[in-house]
């Protein structure tokens, strides 16, 4: 069975119930910036079944199409069957790929004066004074996105120092590219970025920048969102700790109180090891969980230190299992070994030989058995998503923040996702421990161990 609407019929939808929900789900349906448990979801898809989605670039383009009432623009959610509060959605990233030829992005500069509190939630006309104005493009450059109603400039971002990149046909790398260069693609923005025909983003590739030529980038994409549907109606790019934190107090209509942010589900990760072959395991907080993806990215480095990376389309393609009664209050990453810190590696069978010497010699009978895993943290910084990420991963399995402390240094360490509140607090984690909750045969089948 396939579906990609909300049970294309009632009969058809039940039908899907009834059978444990749909084999596969196809998404090319997009929300308007906020995710909203509150309102209908495709699928569902079953649990062992997949979801193949056609993304939209995140970032750039919805920060500069002020419609979109959140900073990126995410797929419609899909329900799982059988998903309720309390359990865990366990996500295999089978496949990404990037559609897009070429892409901009780079630093930014907020105008003032083009939002009510938070530029990249509540984008304003500066004349008008419309709040979410319809825009049009008209011609290129930075001064090229307009308000439909009254004409004005109406993007609430600039470029401080931003860059257009070209990617080579198999997407191996890209390149920076000069004005003229920019220019060209900016001309036909939409078909160089592979805007998916339910877009409404503004292509950023219109805005042309080029103050970086000739650099050269390696490309390894990687999902930015990928997640689990809120408990409350978030803005998609707030849903996390970070950038959460700005809607508390905020004074438009999606402000919220520091409790009322303990919703969030975590699925704005800008983590690198979110890519293809990874296993991202996320809360379930609304009824059918509502998994959700976009804001590919080509590449990025540990912290997106720039606030932006290189945003692209492309498809995905996910498998689903549901895993009952793990009521985890964030994600959890099971990376590909490539992307594990060295200490946090599954021991090889000669490590394992000579520390069961060491231990023999000094009267240890048996050495802990123990596989990696990767536990999100996210708060309004740093070390608040430190601490948040080592409270989740002492509440997991049932140990004091002091002894994951200690893990985390001796075998694994903690990694900056994005600057500045996400982490991932990575260790070598008991197999007596993963079992009772059901994660060791995903960790076991992860990471080959017998």
């Amino acid at each position: 069975m396939v579906a990609n609407v909300q049970t294309s019929s009632a009969a058809n939808g039940r039908a899907a119930a009834g059978a444990g929900g749909h084999e596969t789900v196809f998404v090319d349906q997009y929300t308007n910036g906020i995710l909203d448990p509150n309102l209908p979801m495709l699928g569902p898809v079953r649990d062992g079944g997949h979801i193949v989605a056609n993304t939209a670039p995140g970032c750039w383009g919805p920060m500069i199409t002020p419609e979109i009432r959140g900073g990126h623009e995410v797929t419609k959610p899909v329900a799982v069957a059988g998903a309720e509060v309390g359990d865990a959605i366990v996500l295999r990233i089978k496949d990404i790929t990037i559609t897009s030829l070429a892409t901009s992005s780079g630093n930014d500069n907020i105008m003032g004066g083009r939002f009510l509190g938070d530029p990249y939630v509540a984008g304003k006309c500066p004349e008008c004074g419309t709040l979410y104005p319809k825009t049009v493009v008209r011609g290129i450059g930075q001064d090229a996105i307009r308000c439909a109603n009254c004409g004005a400039d109406a993007s609430p971002f600039t470029f401080a120092n931003g860059y257009t990149i070209a990617f080579d046909p198999n997407h191996g790398l890209g390149v920076t590219l000069t004005q003229e260069a920019a220019e060209e693609i900016a001309a036909s923005a939409a078909r160089y970025a592979a805007l998916p025909e339910n877009s409404i983003q503004n292509p950023v590739l219109v805005m042309a920048p080029h103050d970086l030529v000739g650099l050269v980038a390696r490309i390894r994409p990687f999902m930015g969102q990928l997640g689990t549907t809120p408990a409350i109606p978030m803005p998609d790019s707030h849903n996390a700790g970070d950038f959460g934190s700005f809607l508390i107090g905020a004074p438009h209509e999606y402000g919220l109180t520091a409790e009322k942010l303990a919703n969030r589900s975590d699925g704005h990760l800008d983590i690198d090891a979110v890519r293809a072959g990874a296993i991202l395991i996320c809360p379930v907080k609304a009824p059918g969980g509502g998994v959700y993806m976009g804001d590919m990215h080509a590449m990025q480095g540990d912290g997106e230190i720039a606030g932006h990376t290189a945003d692209v389309s492309g498809t995905v393609t996910l498998q689903v299992h549901l895993l009952k009664g793990l009521n985890i209050d964030g994600p959890i990453l099971l990376p590909v070994v490539e992307d594990l810190p060295f200490l946090a590696r599954p021991l090889t069978a000669e490590e394992r030989k000579r520390a069961e010497a060491v231990a023999k010699a000094w009267g240890i009978d048996t050495i802990e058995e123990s596989a990696p895993i990767s536990v999100v943290g996210t708060g309004p910084d740093l070390n608040s998503a430190t601490d948040n990420g080592l409270e989740r991963a002492a509440k997991l399995l049932g140990m004091t923040v002091p002894e994951v402390k200690n893990r985390a240094t001796i075998t694994g360490a903690i990694e900056i996702g994005r600057h500045p509140g996400v982490v991932q607090v990575t260790f070598r984690a008991p197999l007596a421990k993963l079992e009772p909750l059901g994660l060791l045969p995903f960790v076991r089948d992860q990471y080959g161990i017998g």
